[in-house]
């Protein structure tokens, strides 16, 4: 069982799990974001890599792309921030990247130099699952595990076909739209969790447009069993730019509080 399964089999759901973009705004204080949101509770830690036409994102995460890119980030450093979170965590740790990426770097030796460095999960978001196959092979033969985006308009077909091939969670899409912040949790995520689940086991991570602790309650209510936050993690960072320090404790203290909301903080924090 990879270390994704374990958490969501030891842990109290709604599993919290935080996204920040590795190497922004540079790799050093980026190495200090993941530990500060792992210290404040979070369960499973996306990393962005960073990408020049991030397409599913909106206008933070594209601006902390840029960042990113700005100060040297590559592929090679992506892998060594993983490896450093790696010498004092065991909490889970998943890329969400796009194809060209792997493509170019190649799927064999993405997904070799993945599990040296201590990924667990891979989400490629610009890639269907039909295309996927060369991809959750090598996913199999690493033991990483392939995680797909569902989205509102995914058909029932659709969702059958991914959930057929992914393994960790799935990743369900709360609004129509990009990456972002909202002010409300739809009726429509809602719905798509009852739509999924009746295909599958697998754990439903909701994500995109949560930010707030009174979301994090609704889809806990909901039976969720992960919550994913990027944006209003990023907001934080782009707001502290020149307070490190201050950026560390109030990304700690944002990652308690949605821990704290969801009802399950304290089982898994920091492992």
């Amino acid at each position: 069982m990879t270390r994704i399964g374990k958490a969501f089999v030891h842990g109290k759901k709604p599993l919290f799990i935080g996204f920040t973009v590795a190497g922004d705004p540079d790799k050093s204080t980026c190495i200090s974001i993941a530990r500060a949101l792992i210290a404040g509770g979070t369960d499973i830690l996306e990393l962005g890599v960073p990408f020049s036409d991030p397409v599913a994102d909106g206008p933070t995460i594209q601006k902390a792309d840029e960042r990113a890119l700005a100060a040297g980030t590559t592929t090679d450093s992506v892998f060594d921030i993983v490896r450093e979170i790696r010498k004092e965590s065991e909490v889970p740790i998943v890329f969400l990247t796009y194809y060209n990426i792997v493509y170019r770097r190649g799927i064999e030796r993405f997904y070799r130099e993945a599990k040296l460095a201590g990924v667990d999960g891979i989400l490629i978001a610009d890639m269907p699952v039909e295309e996927s196959g060369e991809v959750c092979e090598a996913a199999a033969r690493y033991e990483i595990d392939p995680i797909f985006l569902i989205t509102q308009t995914t058909s029932e077909e659709r969702i059958k076909k991914i959930a057929e091939k992914a393994r960790g969670y799935l990743y369900l899409v709360a609004v129509l739209g990009v990456t972002g912040a909202r002010d409300i949790i739809s009726a429509g995520a809602i719905d798509l969790l009852g739509r999924v689940r009746k295909h599958t086991d697998l754990p439903l991570a909701l994500g995109f447009g949560i930010s707030l602790p009174e979301h994090a309650t609704t889809c806990a209510s909901a039976g969720a069993d992960g919550i994913i936050v990027g944006s209003a993690i990023v907001n934080i960072v782009e707001h502290n730019l020149k307070n490190p320090d201050l950026m560390a404790r109030e990304l700690q203290d944002y990652s308690t509080g949605m821990k704290q909301a969801t009802g399950s903080y304290g089982l898994t924090a920091g492992k």
